[in-house]
């Protein structure tokens, strides 16, 4: 890692001994020098910053995905630093070569940055920033070394899935950061959608994977563009169509939180997200982890559907347990994929996505719901 994290002087042990057990040359029968354990440790070599030892000591680790429709980039593996010191951060993708080479490349350098959406836009990131259940970190996208189809969107939103909590209660125990506290409008905007989504929750408990799979399927069809975005009468017509009917009043109410830059326009995927909620990180960190081994296995962007003839019917059976043989359970599921996907031979990882979504609306334990993809396809 060309940063901070590598400016740590690793050099030879042999510099702690005293002068007079200094050698200039290599004892005899002595392991060559690369040979040996090098490790951070007192040492003579200057470094070229004085603030190394803070950098590397007062850092909080965290992991993220990338928010997109993307297979490939959702199941990037990301990890990111951020350093308390300087309240900078800097994140690396993690990437496999062949079966026993891995690499973590630079995809966000090293830098001070501030949410670029939202409420909080402007404001810079600190500690608090960094938590499990729902925190997204926004990016620009330029003067990044960023894949390009996704410099293509002038904003990059990563999802926090995972994150070093016992290093994050030292920070905040050692360090001074300045917590803000939600603004009212932050908070009326939380409890307005917690409302909303309990209610369609109800609603969707035995038809979630139909109308969820259904309305994304509507919703891109409607997406001439392709830019992910939709005005409000093509969302309000969607919503109706599978009826999931908002009231004007709460319509309007999540439109103006969705909706921040007064464009008329919003992220179909995130509005849909934001009525019916989401998944937890823990459940989706299994259907990325399913997606990704498929497409791995077939190198592809998305998946052929008759690929899942080796799917196991055990979440089928979860769903709608019964007489039918095991053939009918997978031909069932099979078509449901089939009506869902743009392309009925190929599966997108945002349908395969809201498929899950839909599934996970009626399965109220974590548990259940990582056992359902373990057994129906033996990750």
């Amino acid at each position: 890692m060309v940063d901070q994290l590598s400016r740590a002087v690793i050099s030879d042990p042999d510099q702690n001994s005293t002068s007079n057990e200094q050698i200039s040359v290599q004892r005899p029968g002595s392991a060559p020098l690369r040979f040996k354990n090098r490790a951070l440790h007192d040492t003579k070599v200057r470094t070229r910053s004085a603030l190394t030892e803070n950098l590397l000591s007062n850092k909080l680790r965290f992991d993220a995905r990338i928010l997109t429709r993307s297979g490939r980039d959702a199941c990037r593996e990301l990890i990111g630093f951020f350093f308390a010191f300087d309240k900078s951060l800097t994140i690396y993708e993690y990437r496999h070569f062949g079966k026993n080479r891995s690499s973590a490349l630079p995809l966000i350098q090293k830098g001070s940055y501030s949410h670029q959406h939202g409420r909080r836009k402007g404001v810079q990131f600190g500690i608090h920033d960094f938590y499990v259940k729902g925190a997204n970190l926004t990016f620009t996208t330029t003067g990044h070394n960023l894949p390009e189809n996704i410099k293509q969107k002038p904003l990059l939103t990563l999802r926090i899935t995972d994150v070093d909590e016992m290093a994050k209660s030292m920070l905040l125990a050692s360090v001074e950061d300045i917590y803000q506290d939600p603004t009212k409008q932050e908070v009326d905007d939380r409890n307005t959608l917690f409302s909303i989504q309990g209610t369609l929750k109800e609603k969707l408990k035995k038809r979630g994977v139909r109308t969820l799979t259904g309305i994304g399927k509507l919703f891109r069809s409607l997406d001439k563009s392709g830019d992910g975005v939709l005005q409000k009468e093509q969302v309000q017509l969607a919503l109706k169509e599978f009826h999931l009917t908002l009231s004007e009043k709460d319509f309007d109410a999540v439109w103006r939180i969705m909706d921040l830059n007064c464009d008329g326009e919003v992220d179909y995927g995130e509005f849909l997200r934001a009525v019916t909620g989401e998944m937890n990180e823990y459940r989706k960190a299994f259907v990325r982890k399913t997606y990704q081994w498929k497409i791995a296995i077939e190198h592809t962007s998305s998946v052929y559907i008759f690929s899942f003839k080796d799917f196991h019917c055990s979440v089928i059976h979860y769903i709608d347990p019964g007489e039918a043989t095991e053939d009918q359970l997978r031909a069932g599921f099979v078509e449901t994929l089939r009506e869902a996907c743009t392309n009925r031979n190929d599966v997108s990882y945002c349908e395969f996505e809201d498929y899950y979504e839909g599934l996970s609306i009626g399965i109220s334990e974590d548990e259940d719901f990582a056992n359902i993809l373990k057994n129906s396809w033996g990750i």
